[in-house]
């Protein structure tokens, strides 16, 4: 039986995430709670039906924990089914750009990872809900970025060259959207290149786009970027610093809808989801339960 000094952690490893091969990362875990009090069970996703394959993890095995071993794709999927639980998410980064452990400030090492999983704070973290349906943990975008990440996927491009060539053929095609932006004080019309649905602050690259967010406020931010250099752009891939705040307008809300008078590119957490015309979102206040570093680790 668990009890407050024994944990059952049950890891869900994305075997195919980041392109590389997780055999070793799955030894150091285990030689980790080789010497634990803890148990710990891995199960692989496989990409077919992930959602029903974790929610028989956890019936069979009744964790206190479940941590998503991958990108953040597959921290999203575990997410999913831990929503409003007392079952805590723990994070193994182990994707391309880990954007989620960033936020979070989980440290580098394996072992020190693994010691915020056993030892760190469990923490309330807020999530947003796109469309009544889908969960957005970190970042999603209407406009430039969500065109980039379509082009970048399409094309198959790798590392900071195949960015840049993204970059390039994005900005080529670059349109002004006009938005009609619905919240709880009135609708509001601007011009914009891209919208953002902030939940977190930081692109997994690094670069910040909503320095003033905060995953546990109750609250999202809606960044407006109204004006976009290239060399502002590129701030998304190569300079970890705040945009220009002379080029951006922020909205802070619980929801929001946002309509455009043309179909618009949108994405959510990194995955392109087609041209849209619309999109409501509307933060979820602590329905998530997330290992963070805390005093003892």
């Amino acid at each position: 039986m668990t009890t407050p000094s024994t944990l059952r952690i049950l890891f869900a490893v994305n075997p195919v995430s980041g392109g590389t091969d997780k055999t070793e990362l799955e030894t150091t875990i285990q030689t980790y709670f080789d010497d634990s009090p803890h148990e710990a069970r891995f199960f692989h996703l496989d990409g077919k039906d992930d959602n029903a394959l974790i929610r028989e993890q956890i019936a069979d095995y009744k964790p206190d924990r479940v941590v998503a071993v991958g990108g953040d794709g597959t921290i999203k999927i575990v997410a999913e089914e831990l929503l409003h639980s007392t079952m805590t998410l723990g994070i193994l980064p182990a994707g391309s750009a880990n954007g989620m452990a960033k936020e979070l400030g989980l440290p580098e090492s394996v072992p020190d990872r693994l010691n915020v999983i056993v030892n760190g704070e469990s923490k309330p973290t807020d999530v947003i809900i796109i469309n009544n349906s889908e969960l957005c943990l970190h970042l999603s975008d209407i406009g430039l970025n969500a065109q980039l990440v379509k082009h970048y996927a399409e094309n198959n491009w790798r590392g900071k060259i195949g960015y840049l060539r993204a970059v390039l053929r994005t900005l080529e095609q670059r349109k002004m959207l006009r938005l009609e932006l619905e919240t709880a004080t009135g609708v509001q019309v601007r011009a914009a290149y891209m919208v953002v649905l902030a939940n977190a602050r930081m692109y997994g690259t690094g670069a910040t786009i909503n320095p003033d967010g905060d995953l546990s406020d109750g609250l999202f931010e809606v960044v407006i970027l109204r004006t976009l250099s290239f060399w502002e752009f590129l701030k998304l891939f190569w300079r970890y610093q705040p945009f220009d705040k002379r080029r951006i307008e922020v909205l802070q809300v619980r929801h929001i809808t946002i309509r455009t008078k043309n179909k618009a590119y949108f994405q959510i957490d990194g995955e392109y989801r087609g041209r849209i015309r619309e999109v409501t979102a509307r933060i979820e206040p602590g329905a998530l339960r997330v290992m963070v570093p805390g005093e003892q680790t």
